[in-house]
């Protein structure tokens, strides 16, 4: 039996008892194991697989560019990293801004804005679009990260990244969300247009801001694997699979306001199952990325 075969023999037998990412894990391992990674070939896998929780602080890093491909560089660059963090902290110190009381999510915000040319002290100062997004993105990743150094960067780089690759996505999403929720469930579709609830779902909160604050950050980072590696179609079948699985709750209500307020903040004892659906749903109908080693 050759090794290829071996190894999809393996694969089906862990699958079926339960250890769904036995092999998974060791792919990526043997990723992980070259001198100069293989950016479309980690996100090839992060597109197709979830990523072990061990390495998926490690691989954002590099997939967002915070770290080089090449893993010699990685003590030496971060070195630099945290050098700059604790720079940008200090003269927030110096300038009264913020101390030790100072609720972390604030201060990754102060010093986004201060690193941007944005940090206003005036108490006038109102917050736009993208503001929302950084405390949006920066609520969540700081349940998601434990070092403050790690968490600033990814935050920061998360957003540029979703504005740089997906900011003219929202409408396309919206777009295959009514599309695709049709195929699924014509009915429910039919039941929104007559409460007027279709164009009013949360899609901002959705779409733009990535469950951000609708999801929990343990179920949510698997969805991000996704963003990180490039794709945001991801996010549209997650909310199909939500009004799927909350089918008969959205049926029962009749109105746009008490639909939204149910969406965006569903259960949380049923988020793991709806990812889970929403992963399968979108390799259904978007194809399952080729991974070879």
């Amino acid at each position: 039996m050759s090794e290829d075969t071996q190894r999809n023999f393996r694969s089906v037998y862990y699958e079926k008892v339960g250890f769904r990412g036995v092999e998974e894990k060791k792919s990526l391992e043997i990723l992980l194991k070259d001198d100069k990674w293989d950016i479309e070939k980690l996100c090839t896998f992060c597109q197709r697989f979830p990523l072990p929780s061990m390495y998926r602080i490690l691989v954002w890093k590099v997939l967002l560019g915070i770290l080089p491909p090449h893993q010699e560089t990685h003590p030496e660059v971060m070195v630099y990293r945290r050098e700059q963090y604790n720079d940008v902290y200090h003269a927030l110190e110096v300038i009264r801004l913020i101390n030790e009381s100072t609720p972390k999510t604030d201060v990754f915000f102060y010093m986004y804005q201060l690193e941007t040319g944005k940090l206003s002290r005036s108490q006038k100062y109102t917050m736009d679009a993208e503001d929302e997004l950084f405390l949006a993105i920066a609520g969540t990743m700081e349940e998601m990260v434990d070092d403050d150094v790690d968490c600033y960067w990814l935050i920061k780089s998360f957003v540029h990244h979703l504005d740089t690759r997906f900011r003219d996505s929202q409408q396309q999403l919206q777009k295959g969300f009514e599309h695709y929720l049709n195929i699924e469930d014509g009915r429910l579709v039919s039941h929104l247009k007559a409460c007027s609830a279709l164009e009013k779902l949360p899609y901002d909160l959705w779409f733009r801001k990535c469950f951000a604050g609708c999801l929990p950050p343990s179920t949510l980072q698997r969805i991000w694997d996704k963003l990180v590696s490039g794709s945001c179609k991801i996010l549209l079948f997650v909310a199909v699979e939500i009004l799927l699985t909350f089918k008969m709750k959205v049926m029962a209500l009749n109105n746009t306001e008490s639909i939204n307020e149910f969406l965006q903040k569903i259960p949380e004892d049923n988020t793991d199952p709806i990812v889970n659906k929403a992963i399968d749903l979108w390799h259904k109908h978007c194809g399952i990325p080729a991974h070879s080693l």
